[in-house]
């Protein structure tokens, strides 16, 4: 017990270091492994109160320097000062003053304010400077001490006593497990001798001299100490087996007692129960010194007197031998340093003694017998406040008793044993389908899944042992301590059960490696595996149990709180089960998902790797770096991967950008136990692309003087960054070296980092040529690498020939500057939004589901990189509508300019016109073209939205923009052409209009004048004159000449083959005779073999037939849409039909094998139809301009006119009206046509159903989802055959379901109602005055001023027509300013009137055929993409843009679906494309010139399309539900029978399928 109240002097030296907060044992391992921004900056000590963080850092750094800190720089603690005494010889008896503080000091006040968990890592890294750690420590004026059993249980330490030398064997144990004898070194009272600086030389003989005891000779050594008299401290020394380096052939233990024995007399007790030998240092003894000599009892044996034999001190030698032989002491125990003598000579002197008394020693020094001793002598032992965890922890090991391990994890630890690997074989094998029956892979697959349920499920049944439940009860106190005790003393009692049992396996496995006999080994490595037991396997057993167990109990459900809170207090977590190779998903997502709540959801993890070969230090590298505690003993085999979570400290997380940093800690590649295995290369392949595709930064330990080892490690690492490269993920890479000398790093340093990345290039271009991609030349073509930033050169760990040597200073300095230029980096490097835990799980998932199959690349999914892509997709969209509509203003603008040209200009200034207007285009769609690529850019500079997993489609987007460009250019390039044609037909028949207009007019005028001269009459005696008039006058009237439609369309298919050599076949075509009859596919169309075996003929033909009768659809609905629009027949109709024919021929040709006659009769096909529907088209367009018609509709105007003129009546209200009715409405009518397609796709795009069309992906899911519901076969049918139609179909129906809702069409045409009218509202206004802004006079040549200034102002808005002005001019009498109003007043009425037109008027369907922009269209546009589908099922492909490299499809489907079926059974084919490129199965078609070929290398024929797996079993089961329930129907439609599906399918509802399908498109 403690006492309670401090003493002052320790008072005060807590309070000098800072220290009085901590005491007592409140300073904490884990406070101190937090990542703060002392970790990244190594400050000198300024003040007192650093020293022992200083110290402590420096420590856990493994940095034998940290003792150099005690004291302040002098600089600090003040300028030196002059004295008049420099010689030191005043009589003065001050006391000097230091800066400082005493080592030993230091030492013990950081052991009593450390928590016992780090006092043992303090043991442990003092042990491994090869420092004294305390053994017995002294509380408060030494009036109590306390044996730190617990703090030494942490050293394990290999040794090799001379008696194994030849065996090359060696031991390995915790130090204070081992029955080594102990010699104590005290002092009596002064001794003018130093027992530390004489233990140092002995120690230190065949090394460098070490200080393993601090001395008065080192710095800051002459402070004087304050609380540190009555420390024991302990050191070992250890046999190497060397004879020549070895002072001892057996481990032999040294204890040093600080101050004077007769002070410390329950340290000196316990020291003489415990020793073999003491060496008492002392000068002289007293009289009242010599009880303290005898009163040990009858132990003189043991005693050894050290005496300093000055010749000066004559006297006092011949007293101190007149006491000795008084108290009958052994003269032969007195040694007795010589004045001739150095501290050398007399070490050696002093190692003879020790060596004599080690042939009686008793070695009987256990940790339960000196604990024993230690209460008989009333002193405190620090394990005694976690008895109760260790005898927990012996129960547990009582429960393994005298059994082997194997039978013990076989009984207590059922779950992980042969089921869960023989399951973890079946999930790689469900991922590699190398093998299977008759039935197919779908049928094999099915049935692995049924074994897989069948495991499950009598892994389920495993009951809980007393053992697991015994550990469970254990971890799942509250009290944080309780649990970590118990942890520890079962770690530390399975690790030395495993070493005692794994010796012998691992000396036979040694022997094995030499004899090279692969079988041997591998059942060796089993056997090695099997004995291996530690918490790893109880916390495993933990996770599987979550993992299998059906029924949800309290217990079951609270042990993902349970790990959480041990990954939260620092204790790894598996991450890979390297026994069974396999990922416990849904243990790791349910424990890592509760430290993401546990921390706030604020979890944003940096992920770092360690990769390296067996051995070569990738743990030590990681603990020196952050101070954790990865095993790095030989004491066990572990396999697999391991991560540690380590907190950033809240100073620092803003400046990192991260709440955490996990390590991840690997098995060995290469390493020797596998290395003769069968799949090594694959294993570690695995492990790599892993651990790799994981991390943030990956480390690479390789050592340069194994070339072989090196080039091995190297094509591992290079293999998987190619991998992550591929799929979106860049990690940075750093080399490690170590071993390499400081000194000669730098000469040699060039040469062979030059030839490390010849190498690395050599490896990427190996790696490149088997993952079958274009060749990588380089390896920095892969990853971001700079030759001098990512090497790193490290020395060697051990300053010496260990197990003696002090762990190397430049090595823990040099990982220490390692850190921190990682650090650094990190703070820099911010290009993208960190994962946080759900993100990290997301890739943990994909990336072991991809590591299964045998194609990684090809068989990655993630759903971050989907998210990412789909973002940018979304975003994409917005920019490309963005640009269309840009463009489609413009277009808006410049054909109303165009058509209010001047009709009386010639055709060469038109031209002209419109040259420049395509030169004005071109620069527009530029500037729209280099504002998108830049939006690309700054997206790919945003940190939130995981620009880095989809930089390689960056490229595929550049192109999409160049192509969307090139696609509006051409499409506003033929867009004026076609309005310069229709300008020149419609001024040819305007022309015409013009002609008769004025002969009509002259008529009227005559009849007026012979009307006014006979007798007055009625006006229904007028209007029979004025019929009579018109009939005359119009009889005679002729329109434009009709163009030969059929000949410009023969004309243009003619000009389509110009260089083919084929016009001898369209010599004697008439296209009125093409098209009347249904297009038949024939034997001629097709070239190849298969056409001559009948089977095969029906066959191609059928497959022919089905895929030219959907494109003739697809291709009637664009000629549909061509007919519909108000305009004349242009070439470019006929030129874009027959392109659409020679890209479905093109696309179609290698797997139809059709040929040129196919291709010329398939456009006669369409040129015919086409033909004929072109000239209605320009019938339509003639008899809307000709004249007669036009003349017709102002017939009631000119009867109006002729009858007012004749009566002398104001005609100002009717010619306003007949202005506003015959020239105002059908511009305002022709300009909400031209508008309201826009507006109409701006809706629906802002709309709530806007999310449909925000990506391809997501259009894909909602409509596949809505065919779910609808539940008709006849929509899967069409939906699956007839993609293209049925989305268009699909689109235009929305658009009008839409339109319905909330009358938003009305709404959309009010709109634009209310913005025209405005327009032309204060077109009227600005027209009423001259440019000086005087109002126009009230007279009627003002009136026509008037019409015309109306015109000019609304020339860029709306086309008013020119001959219907001049008709309502005619003969107008009304004055300017009364028919200002009058027209005000009528277009207020039109307003009023088309208003309520709207809500009476024709139905969506006539109005959606009327406007310019076809909404249908943009929304097809936007969602359908580049139209190819898989060549192996016809699922429709979803990527981004239209230029991607890649075609790719979220979801596949049963070839059957696709009218696939097998030859010899006409049953459709139930295989998923998706299973059979991961399979061994083959496929032949006219591709593979019907020969058959591996699915595993379709791309060999589809190089565009990406098949990766299902991204879950569950994912395709929207298709087998499908499949299933109408597998007659479609067995009927395609003329086939029922595929036999898996029984397994029989079993998905309809909503496994929705289920299914929201996994597909990961919708949560």
């Amino acid at each position: 017990m403690l006492e309670k109240v401090i003493s002052g002097r320790l008072s005060n030296t807590l309070s000098k270091l800072g220290l009085e907060d901590f005491y007592p044992n409140k300073l904490t391992l884990r406070s101190l492994l937090e990542i703060n921004k002392d970790s990244m900056y190594e400050n000198s000590t300024s003040f007192l109160k650093d020293i022992p963080w200083y110290f402590l850092k420096k420590l856990l750094k493994i940095n034998a320097e940290c003792r150099r800190c005690i004291q302040l720089p002098v600089e600090e603690a003040g300028e030196y000062e002059e004295t008049d005494d420099p010689l030191g010889i005043s009589l003065s008896t001050t006391e000097d003053t230091h800066s400082g503080v005493n080592a030993l000091d230091l030492i013990v006040a950081l052991f009593l304010c450390a928590d016992s968990f780090l006092q043992q890592e303090m043991s442990l890294r003092m042990s491994m400077c090869q420092f004294s750690v305390p053994l017995l420590l002294p509380h408060s004026n030494n009036s109590q001490c306390s044996l730190m059993l617990w703090a030494l249980r942490g050293i394990v330490k290999e040794w090799c006593p001379h008696v194994l030398s030849e065996s090359k064997g060696f031991i390995e144990d915790v130090i204070i497990e081992a029955n080594i004898p102990l010699f104590s070194f005290v002092r009596l009272k002064n001794s003018s001798l130093s027992k530390s600086q004489i233990l140092n030389h002995i120690l230190s003989q065949g090394q460098q001299n070490q200080n393993i005891f601090i001395h008065r000779d080192m710095e800051g050594g002459t402070i004087k100490r304050q609380i540190s008299d009555g420390l024991v401290e302990i050191c070992w020394f250890l046999p190497s087996g060397k004879e020549n380096l070895d002072i001892f052939p057996e481990p032999v233990a040294f204890a040093n007692l600080r101050g004077d024995i007769s002070e410390s007399h329950a340290q000196f007790s316990f020291l003489v129960h415990v020793s073999a030998a003491i060496f008492v240092f002392l000068d002289k003894v007293e009289e009242n010194e010599q009880e303290t000599l005898t009163s040990t009892g009858d132990v003189k044996n043991k005693l050894f007197l050290v005496v300093n034999g000055k010749e000066q001190n004559r006297e006092e030698m011949m007293s101190l031998k007149t006491t000795l032989e008084k108290i009958d002491f052994l003269m032969s125990n007195v040694m007795v340093k010589k004045s001739k003598e150095n501290g050398a000579e007399f070490s050696r002197k002093l190692c003879g003694s020790i060596k004599k008394s080690l042939v009686n020693a008793k070695t009987e020094n256990g940790p339960n017998i000196i604990r024993e001793k230690a209460f008989e002598l009333g002193l405190l032992v620090d394990e005694s406040i976690s008895r109760k965890q260790e005898r927990a922890a012996e129960e547990i090991m009582r429960g393994i008793g005298l059994q082997s391990i194997p039978d013990y994890k076989k009984d207590n630890l059922p779950f992980q044993g042969e089921t869960w690997k023989s399951l973890s074989r079946l999930q790689m094998n469900l991922c590699r389908i190398n093998t299977c029956d008759d039935k197919g892979t779908e049928d094999y697959k099915s049935k692995i899944q049924e074994k897989e349920k069948e495991i499950k499920k009598q892994q389920a049944e495993c009951k809980l042992s007393e053992g697991l439940q015994s550990f469970i009860n254990n971890i799942s106190t509250s009290k944080k301590e309780e649990r970590d005790f118990f942890l520890k003393w079962l770690k530390l009692k399975l690790d030395s059960h495993s070493r005692e049992k794994l010796s012998e396996l691992r000396n036979q496995f040694k022997e094995q490696c030499k004899n090279k006999n692969p079988e041997l080994i591998k059942e060796l490595d089993q056997a090695l595996l099997e004995s291996s037991l530690g918490i790893e396997h109880f916390m495993r057993e933990m996770g599987l149990i979550y993992e299998f167990l059906q029924e949800n109990t309290e217990e079951i459900s609270c042990l993902p709180h349970l790990a959480a809170e041990m990954v939260m207090d620092g204790h790894p977590l598996e991450l890979l089960d390297g026994d069974a190779s396999n990922v416990p998903e849904k243990w790791l997502l349910a424990v890592l998902n509760e430290v993401h709540k546990k921390v706030g959801n604020r979890s944003r993890l940096l992920v770092l790797a360690v990769l390296g070969v067996q051995s070569s230090g990738k743990s030590t590298l990681l603990n020196t770096m952050f101070g954790v505690q990865f095993p790095v003993s030989s004491g066990r085999c572990t396999r697999g991967a391991y991560m540690i979570f380590l907190r950033v400290n809240e100073d620092y997380k803003s400046e990192l950008d991260y709440d955490f940093i996990v390590l991840i800690d690997t098995e060995g590649l290469k390493s020797p136990q596998m290395a003769q295995l069968e799949n090594s290369y694959e294993h570690d392949n695995q492990l790599a692309t892993f651990v790799i595709g994981l991390s943030d930064i990956a480390i690479i330990n390789i050592a340069m003087e194994n070339s072989t080892e090196m080039k091995d490690i190297l094509q591992i690492a290079v293999h998987a960054f190619l991998r992550m490269k591929e799929i979106g993920k860049k990690p940075v890479c750093h080399f490690v070296h170590q071993n390499v000398g400081v000194v000669s790093a730098h000469s040699k340093c060039m040469t062979e980092r030059k030839y490390l990345l010849d190498q690395l290039n050599e490896m990427t271009q190996i790696a490149s040529q088997m993952e079958k991609l274009p060749t990588n030349k380089l390896f920095t073509d892969i990853l971001d690498y700079d030759v001098e930033k990512n090497n790193w050169n490290i020395p060697g760990l051990w300053h010496g020939t260990p197990p003696m040597a002090p762990v190397n200073t430049g090595y823990s300095e040099t990982v220490a500057e390692f850190k921190k230029y990682l650090l650094e980096t990190i703070k820099s490097n911010k290009t993208s939004e960190p994962n946080q835990i759900p993100e990290f799980l997301k890739w943990v998932t994909s990336l072991w589901r991809a590591v299964k199959y045998e194609n990684f690349i090809f068989s990655f999914r993630n759903t971050l990189v989907a998210h990412a892509y789909d973002n940018l997709c979304k975003e994409f969209n917005q920019w490309e509508w963005k640009f269309r509509k840009e463009i489609y203003s413009w277009q808006q603008q410049t054909e109303v300019e165009i058509l209010n040209i001047d009709t009386e200009s010639n055709v060469e200034v038109l031209t002209n016109k419109i040259e420049k207007k395509k030169q004005e285009v071109s620069d527009k769609i530029t500037n729209e073209e280099k504002k998108m690529k830049e939006n690309l850019d700054e997206y790919y500079k945003r940190t939130d939205r995981r620009v880095n997993l989809i930089e390689k489609y960056k490229v595929d987007f550049q192109n999409s923009i160049d192509r969307l460009a090139n696609e509006i250019q051409l499409s506003v390039t033929t867009k004026l052409e076609c309005t310069l044609q229709l300008i020149v037909n419609t001024k040819k028949a305007l022309e015409l209009q013009r002609k008769y207009r004025v002969l009509i007019e002259e008529a009227v005028m005559k009849l007026l004048y012979k009307c006014k001269e006979a007798s007055t009459l009625s006006e229904d005696e007028l209007t029979k004159e004025f019929e009579k008039m018109w009939s005359e006058s119009t009889a005679n009237l002729s329109g434009l000449e009709e163009r030969d439609i059929a000949g410009c369309v023969l004309k243009q298919l003619r000009k389509n083959f110009s260089n083919r050599n084929v016009n001898q076949e369209l010599v004697n075509v008439d296209l009125n005779n093409e098209g009347l009859q249904k297009f038949k596919a024939k034997s001629k169309h097709i070239d190849g073999w298969q056409i001559k075996v009948p089977v095969l003929k029906q066959i191609k033909k059928k497959d022919l037939q089905f895929s030219t009768d959907s494109f003739l659809e697809s291709s009637t609905q664009l000629l549909e849409s061509k007919v519909e629009a108000n305009q004349d027949y242009h070439d470019s109709f006929t030129r874009e039909l027959l392109e659409n024919v020679h890209t479905f021929v093109d696309q179609n040709h290698k797997h139809h094998k059709t040929n040129t006659k196919y291709e010329i009769d398939l456009k006669l096909h369409v040129c015919g139809i086409a033909s004929r529907e072109f000239l209605k088209m320009h019938q339509k367009f003639l008899s809307n301009l000709n004249p007669k018609n036009q003349l017709e509709k102002f017939k009631p105007g000119y009867l109006s006119d002729f009858i007012d003129l004749y009566k002398e009546r104001d005609d100002c209200q009717r010619k306003a009206n007949d202005y506003i009715k015959l020239c105002i409405k059908p511009a305002v009518e022709d300009f909400i046509n031209r508008s309201l397609g826009v507006d109409i796709v701006d809706e629906i795009l802002t709309s709530q159903h806007s999310a449909e069309y925000s990506s391809r992906s997501f259009f894909q899911y909602n409509i596949q989802k809505e065919l779910l519901e609808k539940d008709d076969f006849e929509c899967f049918v069409k939906y699956i055959n007839k993609y293209e139609i049925y989305v268009k179909n699909w689109i235009y129906e929305h658009i009008k379901q839409q339109l319905k809702q909330n009358e938003t069409l009305n709404k959309l045409k009010n709109r634009n109602l209310k913005i025209i009218t405005e327009k032309i509202a204060d077109a009227i206004k600005a027209a009423s005055k001259r440019p000086s802004g005087v109002p126009l006079p009230d007279d009627t040549e003002s009136t026509k001023e008037l019409i015309k200034n109306i015109r000019e102002h609304l020339v860029k808005e709306i086309s008013i027509p020119v001959e219907a002005e001049k008709t309502i001019m005619f003969q107008i009498q009304s004055t300017c300013h009364p028919f200002i109003n009058s027209v005000k007043m009528a277009l207020e009425n039109l307003a009023n009137e088309l208003e309520n037109e709207y809500f009476t008027s024709e139905g969506i369907t006539e109005i959606l055929k009327k406007l310019t922009v076809k909404p249908q269209d943009e929304l097809f546009k936007r969602v359908f993409g580049c139209g190819n589908q898989c060549p192996f099922c016809k699922a429709p492909c979803e990527a981004g843009g239209k230029e991607h490299k890649l075609h790719s499809a979220a979801i596949h489907r049963p070839q059957g679906l696709g009218r696939y079926n097998y030859i010899e059974t006409t049953k459709l084919v139930p295989e998923l494309c998706t299973t059979l490129v991961h399979s061994n199965a083959k496929f032949k078609n006219s591709l593979t010139d019907s020969k058959f070929h591996p699915y595993k290398e379709y791309r060999t024929f589809y190089p565009d399309w990406h098949i990766p797996p299902d991204p879950s079993i569950e994912a395709s089961d929207y298709w087998k539900y499908i499949l299933v329930k109408y597998n007659d129907q479609f067995a009927k439609k395609y003329q086939a029978k029922p595929a036999d599906v898996p029984k397994a399918w029989r079993r998905i509802s309809q909503e496994d399928a929705l289920k299914g399908l929201n996994d597909a498109f990961n919708i949560k």
